[in-house]
C-alpha cells in the first residue's frame, strides 16, 4: 500500500465507541467516540461526529470534533469544519469557513507549557467565523 493510501474506513452510518490504533490512514465519516493513537493520518469526513483524544501524526478535519487533539506533524481544518476543545500540533492549516472553539498549542509536546499565572504560555485562542 501507499502511503497516501486509506487503510481503513468507518462509513457514515457506523457508530463505534472505544479505542483505535493504527498505521497509514484512517478516514472516519461516523461516528465516534473514544480515544484514537497512530503516527499515522487520520481523517475525519464531513458527516463525521468525533468525541474524545486524538494522538496522531496528521489530522485532517472536514466534520465535527469535540475532545483534545494531538497532531505531531501537522493539523488541517477544512471548510465546515468544527473543532471544539483543545489543539497541539507543530504546524496548523486552517480553511475559511472553519471553526475552532478552544485553545491552540503550536508544539510537539502534548502538555502545554503554564507560565506562573497558571495562563498557557504562547497559547491562541481562534474562533474563526466565515467572512461575508
Amino acid at each position: 500500500m501507499g502511503k497516501d493510501q486509506i487503510n481503513a474506513f468507518l462509513g457514515a452510518e457506523t457508530v463505534y465507541h472505544g479505542q483505535l490504533t493504527f498505521q497509514g490512514a484512517v478516514r472516519i465519516d461516523g461516528t465516534f467516540i473514544g480515544e484514537i493513537r497512530s503516527e499515522g493520518t487520520l481523517i475525519i469526513g464531513q458527516e463525521a461526529k468525533i468525541e474524545g483524544k486524538i494522538y496522531v501524526g496528521q489530522f485532517v478535519l472536514s466534520g465535527q470534533m469535540t475532545g483534545e487533539v494531538v497532531a505531531s506533524q501537522k493539523a488541517v481544518l477544512h471548510r465546515g469544519a468544527k473543532l471544539i476543545g483543545n489543539l497541539v500540533a507543530p504546524v496548523l492549516i486552517m480553511e475559511e469557513g472553519a471553526k475552532l472553539d478552544g485553545q491552540v498549542f503550536m508544539s510537539t509536546k502534548p502538555e502545554p507549557q503554564v507560565g506562573q499565572s497558571g495562563q498557557p504560555v504562547l497559547a491562541l485562542e481562534v474562533d474563526v467565523e466565515e467572512s461575508v
